[in-house]
């Protein structure tokens, strides 16, 4: 199993055919074909359907072609580590943060890695599990700041929780129902949640299942947690997220906590990585400023 053998496998994936592939590549159609040939006689397995319709993977295919893009990102990563080292170009952070960490502590996280690597860059994006996962599992991200529960990661992943995250229900300051604090007040209201795989919401829907408490039926179905705050600000909408922002002067403009008892327990947020895949120095030291700002925020009642 050959480096080009790899490239070309995720090239065709990207480009939808074996004729982009080759251009994308500078090779010659043929050239790319006998690539992928000698990457499906190597791994004993067919890894690429061809019909009339075009290019589509098996399933030996798709497992495959998962691994080989955390190869080669990661074959990247080595390389232009080596390249720093070496006085050459600077390096490049790619990390996934969720909203309520650029809303607290990222300003002196930011400061300080700025302070010490000047020269490197960072690309950020949004922390919401299901995007951050696929990029960690396929190596396009170095590592996320994200809410998580971790017994619902997949193994490939580890969590290292830094502190916990209380979320709270909240409204505009005009919503007829402000002032409501038991669930059964708030039973046929309207709600805008993020019901994603590992979020907050999800998590306060299945809390009151299981305490037998009158869950949100009618929905506005949102992934953007600050189109969520906006859609809350300005309709007579619920909306359910960090107090952290919620409470936070700026961010949390026009809006105010709906003061409904009981609520689910705090969920952690915390720090997560590919399984066994090291960070790079760049990566590594942007991490531990994350850890460091957060850790210092927990509240001392769950300091070890």
């Amino acid at each position: 199993m050959k480096d080009h053998q790899l490239r070309a496998l995720v090239q065709v994936a990207d480009s939808g055919s074996i004729r982009a592939a080759a251009r994308a590549m500078n090779l010659s159609q043929s050239a790319l074909t006998k690539a992928l040939r000698e990457l499906e006689e190597d791994v004993g397995a067919e890894l690429l359907q061809r019909s009339y319709k075009g290019i589509g993977f098996t399933p030996e295919g798709t497992a495959l072609l998962i691994r080989a893009r955390l190869v080669l990102a990661t074959i990247e990563k080595a390389r232009a580590e080596i390249r720093q080292m070496r006085g050459g170009a600077g390096a490049h952070v790619k990390a996934a943060i969720t909203p309520l960490v650029t809303a607290t502590v990222m300003p002196r996280v930011l400061a300080a890695f700025r302070k010490a690597q000047p020269e490197a860059e960072l690309t950020f994006h949004e922390g919401l599990l299901v995007t951050a996962l696929p990029g960690l599992i396929e190596g396009t991200l170095d590592f996320a700041v994200a809410l998580a529960s971790p017994q619902d990661l997949p193994y490939e992943i580890e969590f290292e929780p830094l502190t916990d995250i209380e979320a709270i229900p909240f409204v505009n300051l005009g919503h007829p129902l402000a002032e409501a604090r038991d669930w059964a007040a708030v039973a046929g209201a309207e709600w805008v949640l993020n019901l994603s795989a590992g979020s907050q919401s999800m998590n306060l829907v299945g809390w009151l299942e299981q305490h037998g408490l009158p869950a949100p039926s009618r929905i506005l179905h949102c992934s953007s947690p600050f189109l969520i705050l906006e859609l809350a600000r300005r309709n007579e909408l619920i909306g359910y997220g960090p107090k952290v922002l919620i409470t936070d002067p700026q961010v949390g403009v026009g809006l105010r906590p709906l003061p409904l008892q009981p609520l689910p327990p705090t969920m952690p947020l915390g720090l997560l990585t590919q399984r066994g895949v090291p960070l790079g120095s760049a990566a590594k030291k942007l991490a531990n400023l994350f850890r460091r700002e957060l850790e210092a925020r927990r509240p001392a009642a769950t300091q070890p």
